[in-house]
């Protein structure tokens, strides 16, 4: 295993965000400048109000740009010349709020694909035993909805908080420069609203991480009854899964209902103190014009000002909000990308020698052994049937040969070399694994069998499937190898099904294999005909079969009887009966069945 990169929550974000940060920039540049555009108007306004409509003389600072329009006798004739200047300013304005929210859109996307990816490829790398813990409704909307959540945080909320600093601060010292008791009655109201949006940002923090593990588990219930519809249907239990469906969304509908509540709350009380702030600037503005201290011009750009202030102010709260949403969505991120990899490596080439087992030990969960001091030997080239009953370890025998576990005691070696020092990718290039559910994609039979190699030949396809008895059955289809079949190989037989993963792990000639009961769903004679078939094409290849069916394994070389996680019996199928132990007991069950069994017993 690789020790993964640990992220903290910002230097997460700080890795989704590189590959975009340009376009970031850009956007806030493009912003900055739109920002400082909009406030020149209320200036023009107030100007306009006072020394165009009304006698106050011509301030200093305006001299020169008065003088360019022709003084201000000209502007009070051509009034027009204002609105124009105001138009042209609004234009100017609005083609930079475009770039903005086109360079903030190329970058949303930009992340998002950059988030998509990253996570993609690093669950991809991931162990098994990861897989294992972790739900795929969970990953799936940790990937999706969680991702959703930081990609419109970062495009929608923390692009415009710079923004909205800016409108602030220079809307602040416009308002002081004005009039300095009005805006300090004004910037009196900033800390409360900030103050009040951070308490609500901590008490929301923990429901809208209910919120996110709750969808999680909504969409667990979704993936496992889609995927598993046909057992739904085959047993009629349509009723018990809506029912179960519905009592979860009930729970997470109500779990929003309730934070949203405690949300319009804020938004209602912020609302409440907005309205009043701007209340006493209009009394105590109108009362200072009524006393000569300020002028109706000043009053209505400082009215202007005060509300492209209060109204960022209150986006800050939101912001702060959303911050709690993204907070607890990058956490989620977080725990998936802090998860440590698998190191694949690189393919050193081939393998070769015996498999050797040697007091293996094995467990999923802690003091709960699954394997206990496992000892065998494969040779090179020779067959090895494991048998017992159902959760014996047979199955964690083979994910241990094939390195998708690690064993927790003991060691298990290839040649002499032992599998925690080959590279998965060189030990998975030479070990072919069928395991008992064999994965059927939703495409066509070719391309199902051909995805376990670069160079899938039609000629390579139709050899493995004769190899695996599977031809005959795909001449029957109308497209034959072109029949694409459906989400999880719905259209085909659970032996068709087998078939097409036996053929799949044969196409790439690998000199070990492991059947974990692969033939389980075929019929006797199927089973012997491709046993057959797989005697002469791989007669070089070191094969451990895993079968319920002694029939299956009763030609190996070697066989090994688990129990309990130990290797009860071993010995060849003779031997093996003459001990009358465990397997002379499930022969004799067996055989004591159906006679065309006692035929293929004989034949064997």
């Amino acid at each position: 295993m690789e020790k993964t990169k640990q992220f903290s929550k910002a230097g997460l974000l700080g890795y989704f965000v590189k590959g975009s940060v340009g376009l970031f920039v850009a956007c806030i540049a493009a912003s900055i400048v739109m920002t400082a555009l909009n406030t020149v108007i209320p200036k023009v306004i107030g100007f306009t109000i006072d020394c165009v409509l009304g006698d106050v003389p011509v301030p200093d600072e305006y001299g020169g740009i008065v003088g360019m329009f022709g003084g201000i006798e000209r502007l009070k004739r051509d009034i027009w010349l204002i609105a124009l200047v105001t138009v042209g300013i609004a234009l100017v304005t609005l083609a930079f709020r475009y770039c903005s929210t086109y360079f903030n859109h190329r970058a949303d996307n930009t992340l998002m694909r950059r988030m998509r990816n990253s996570l993609f490829t690093h669950i991809q790398r991931l162990p098994l035993s990861w897989h294992s813990e972790n739900n795929t409704g969970d990953i799936i909307q940790r990937c999706t909805s969680d991702a959703d959540t930081i990609s419109n945080f970062v495009s929608g909320q923390l692009v415009s908080l710079v923004r909205i600093m800016l409108m602030m601060t220079l809307s602040l010292v416009f308002m002081f420069a004005t009039d300095v008791k009005l805006a300090a009655v004004a910037a009196a109201f900033i800390p409360p609203i900030i103050g009040y949006s951070l308490f609500y940002f901590v008490k929301a923090h923990k429901a809208f991480k209910t919120c996110d593990e709750q969808e999680g588990v909504l969409s667990t219930y979704a993936q496992e009854n889609l995927t598993g519809v046909r057992v739904v249907r085959a047993f009629g239990r349509e009723r018990y899964e809506r029912d179960k469906f519905e009592k979860q969304n009930s729970y997470y509908t109500g779990l929003w209902v309730r934070l949203n509540k405690f949300m319009a709350l804020y938004w209602t009380s912020s609302d409440f103190v907005a309205a009043l702030q701007l209340l006493f600037i209009i009394v105590l503005g109108t009362v200072f014009c009524v006393n000569g201290n300020m002028t109706a011009g000043d009053l209505v750009a400082f009215i202007s000002y005060n509300t492209m202030m209060i109204w960022p102010v209150r986006q800050l709260g939101r912001i702060i909000s959303n911050l709690s949403k993204a907070n607890v969505s990058l956490g989620r991120l977080a725990e998936v990308m802090n998860a440590e990899e698998e190191v694949y490596g690189a393919d050193e080439g081939g393998l070769s020698g015996d498999i050797v087992f040697d007091g293996v030990g094995f467990e999923y969960e802690a003091d709960k052994p699954v394997l206990k001091g496992v000892s065998f030997t494969v040779p090179q080239g020779t067959t090895l049937g494991i048998v017992g009953g159902t959760g014996s370890g047979k199955s964690t025998v083979a994910c241990l040969m094939d390195g998708l576990y690690a064993p927790t005691s003991g060691r298990i070696t290839i040649g002499g070399r032992d599998l925690t020092e080959i590279p998965p990718a060189t030990l998975r290039r030479n070990v072919g694994f069928v395991m008992q559910e064999g994965y059927i994609y939703s495409r066509t039979i070719a391309e199902n069998i051909a995805i376990a190699v670069d160079d899938g030949s039609a000629e390579r396809v139709a050899h493995a499937a004769e190899t695996a008895c599977l031809d005959g059955n795909v001449e029957g289809f109308a497209n034959g190898y072109d029949t694409v079949v459906g989400e999880r190989g719905v259209t085909l037989s659970g032996g068709q099904k087998q078939r097409v993963a036996i053929a799949r792990t044969l196409i790439r000639g690998t000199p070990y294999m492991i059947f974990d009961d692969s033939l389980s769903a075929v019929d006797s004679d199927t089973d012997a005909k491709i046993r057959a078939q797989l005697r002469k094409e791989c007669k070089d290849v070191t094969t451990v079969i895993i079968a319920h069916r002694l029939t299956t394994v009763m030609h190996a070389d070697n066989i090994i009887v688990m129990d309990g996680g130990r290797v009860a019996e071993q010995g060849s199928h003779k031997q093996l009966l003459e001990k009358n132990g465990i397997y002379k007991r499930i022969y004799d069950l067996q055989m004591a069945l159906p006679d065309e069994l006692k035929e293929e017993a004989a034949h064997a």
